[in-house]
């Protein structure tokens, strides 16, 4: 069983499947971040100067009443929001996150393309007779079927 395992841990696909979660892992603060620290202040700015973190919606007031200027204050007194703005921060960050892992299987797929290019295809070791069309050994006078020459 420990021999079996051994084979399966180190396959080619469970190697990259390791590999695409420890990038995963790395890849989704840097998306996170870029979401959360470049794009959406922009976009925030470009839409009148709107923070999509305290995009919420009240459904119960907490133990102070509404209105909450930001998320943090409505949370602090118990009130029950629909955080919709975050919901959007992170939609966009998993379509950040895929574009990423889109990218890279791209290139990885163009890599593993021109690999297999390169490799030369094996020499055939038959041929066929052009009497009865089975194959034959490639130094083969006559053809073992037929028994034509050639």
């Amino acid at each position: 069983m420990l021999n079996d395992f051994k084979k399966f841990a180190v396959k080619g696909n469970v190697v990259d499947i390791a590999i695409g979660m420890i990038l995963g892992g790395g890849v989704i603060p840097i998306a996170k971040a870029l979401v959360d620290d470049i794009i959406m202040p922009v976009v925030g700015l470009a839409m009148g100067r709107i923070d999509f973190k305290n995009l919420f919606f009240v459904i119960k007031e907490g133990s102070e009443p509404a209105p909450y200027n930001t998320l943090d204050l409505a949370k602090s007194v118990g009130a029950v929001t629909i955080n919709y703005g975050i919901f959007i921060n992170t939609i966009i960050t998993f379509i950040v996150v895929a574009f990423a892992a889109y990218l890279i299987a791209s290139a990885v797929q163009k890599l593993r393309t021109r690999l297999e290019a390169q490799v030369e295809p094996p020499t055939p070791s038959e041929k066929e007779c052009p009497f009865c069309i089975s194959n034959i050994p490639l130094k083969a006078t006559r053809c073992p079927c037929c028994t034509s020459g050639v």
